[in-house]
């Protein structure tokens, strides 16, 4: 991506969807234009988790400007992430069909860790390359993310469901500012922080950094009325909790500084603020000016290699945590690819290539759990952890072909007109077939192809001999073939 001269990031937030396009001069990012709009999705979640139709409509609205903003850009040039309110809406696959095609690229949804690693790596590269020891906050509108850090490299990544506008509409629903209603906030963000206590105690980090909204927004306030620039203490806190009691009411509330989109929404980033303060022991706050998407920008801009290994080795990791024999994954990655090649004369996307060595290495990680049904448990495992490097939409397909890869295929809830991913799935099952022995399979004369006359059926052929040799692998063949009878799609052997 290093060739590209621009790059821009999108960073679809609770509270604001933000727009950061930029030209690459030696390596390095220049800002060339920003946009942010207050789209504050994150009180637009039903009592069902569901977005509401006006906030799906406002969320589309933003991204069809975006994208016309974007026209004309490649898909490596834009990376677009969505974050928490995304993570728990129960229709965000409506919001992102349609997200998607207003703003002309695909938008992942990220985990809350790989959120945090983002945020810090964009909060190290505004700051000076030094090993001192760091504690980055981000309060969030629905969620808040704090880093330990060494110098440049994240060590201890958490991401907690606590943030600004969460907290305002639960505790300062009616816009009201009274002594109770900031004790409740505080205690209730302590319940939900107090875990943190032990992970980043003060002894830990040498310097606490706070990025984005709620942060910036109290250090311009403060900073309005005299405090010292770019940092936030303890007194300052104080004193402008004091102000918004004084007010009573966001109407009443007039604080230089302050923007009218921030004044809903300060009550619960303050509480929450106030929590951390407490919790961690922090003293003096510094301002970060980098965020998630500079971190987003860093790995497209220089690190596109570094986010590859981080993906690799966050599945080397989930494989040995959950006990999968290495030597097995990669024996069927390989046959599975070697398939897949056949099928596409030679010519494979290294992007599918690694997405079905991935899918090889993981298949049996459910085992860990229980023998039986193993592709469901480990189905179930990849769509609830948190794997540096992937976005949701990313560990759900893998999730797919972890579940698709034995047994009955009416149990996928997948679209079966993605034929990328029927192609992916065959060949890994198939693969898992020719290597049912665990050991290397004998695949000599066996080839796989696409009948040109039906797209739609997969032909394999192996000769008569290979057939008596391995009758076991051959009944197995044939049975796949029964599997793919009730799917739009169908596989036919042919013995020579």
């Amino acid at each position: 991506m290093q060739n590209t001269p621009r790059l821009a990031a999108v960073d679809l937030g609770s509270n604001s969807f933000r727009l950061e396009i930029g030209r690459i001069e030696h390596g390095q990012f220049y800002r060339t234009e920003y946009l942010k709009e207050t789209v504050r999705q994150g009180n637009g979640l039903d009592d069902n988790r569901n977005l509401t139709p006006a906030a799906m409509q406002r969320g589309w609205d933003c991204l069809a400007r975006f994208g016309e903003r974007l026209a004309g850009f490649s898909e490596a040039e834009v990376c677009a992430v969505a974050t928490q309110t995304l993570r728990e809406a129960r229709n965000r696959d409506e919001f992102l069909a349609i997200g998607t095609e207003k703003l002309g690229f695909p938008i992942d949804v990220i985990s809350g860790r790989e959120e945090a690693r983002l945020i810090y790596q964009g909060v190290a590269q505004a700051l000076p390359s030094t090993q001192e020891r760091r504690l980055v906050i981000d309060i969030g509108g629905r969620s808040t993310e704090i880093i330990l850090g060494h110098g440049r490299e994240p060590l201890q990544m958490e991401s907690y469901r606590v943030g600004s506008i969460a907290w305002s509409m639960r505790y300062f629903g009616d816009n009201q500012f009274t002594k109770r209603s900031f004790q409740m906030a505080e205690i209730a963000a302590k319940a939900v922080l107090d875990e943190a206590l032990s992970l980043y105690s003060p002894d830990q980090w040498d310097v606490a950094y706070g990025s984005a909204g709620t942060v910036n927004a109290v250090v311009d306030v403060l900073v309005a009325a005299g405090w010292p620039a770019g940092s936030v203490t303890r007194p300052g806190l104080d004193w402008l909790q004091d102000k918004l009691l004084a007010a009573q009411s966001t109407d009443r509330l007039r604080l230089a500084g302050m923007r009218d989109d921030r004044k809903p929404i300060i009550g619960g980033g303050l509480s929450v603020l106030r929590a951390l303060f407490d919790l961690l022991g922090i003293e003096r706050l510094e301002q970060a000016t980098g965020g998630l998407r500079h971190g987003l920008l860093q790995d497209m801009l220089g690190s596109g290699q570094q986010h590859t290994d981080l993906r690799d080795h966050s599945v080397e990791r989930l494989a040995a945590k959950f006990g999968a024999d290495p030597v097995h994954g990669r024996r069927v990655g390989q046959i599975a690819n070697a398939l897949y090649r056949q099928l596409n004369n030679a010519t494979v996307d290294e992007r599918v290539s690694r997405k079905l060595t991935w899918a090889a290495q993981l298949h049996e990680i459910g085992s860990h759990v229980s023998h039986s049904d193993y592709h469901k448990h480990g189905a179930y495992i990849l769509d609830n952890t948190d794997a540096m490097g992937f976005a949701l939409t990313e560990l759900h397909k893998l999730s797919l072909l972890v579940l698709g890869h034995r047994g009955k295929l009416r149990k996928l809830e997948a679209d079966f007109e993605d034929q990328l991913f029927i192609q992916q799935l065959l060949v890994l099952r198939l693969a898992v077939v020719l290597c049912h022995a665990r050991r290397d399979p004998d695949v000599t004369g066996i080839s796989l192809h696409q009948d040109p006359k039906n797209v739609r059926q997969f032909v394999l052929h192996f000769n008569s001999d290979w057939a008596r040799l391995y009758p076991q692998s051959a009944y197995l063949l044939n049975e796949e073939c029964v599997a793919w009878q009730k799917t739009p799609w169908s596989l036919r052997v042919v013995e020579n």
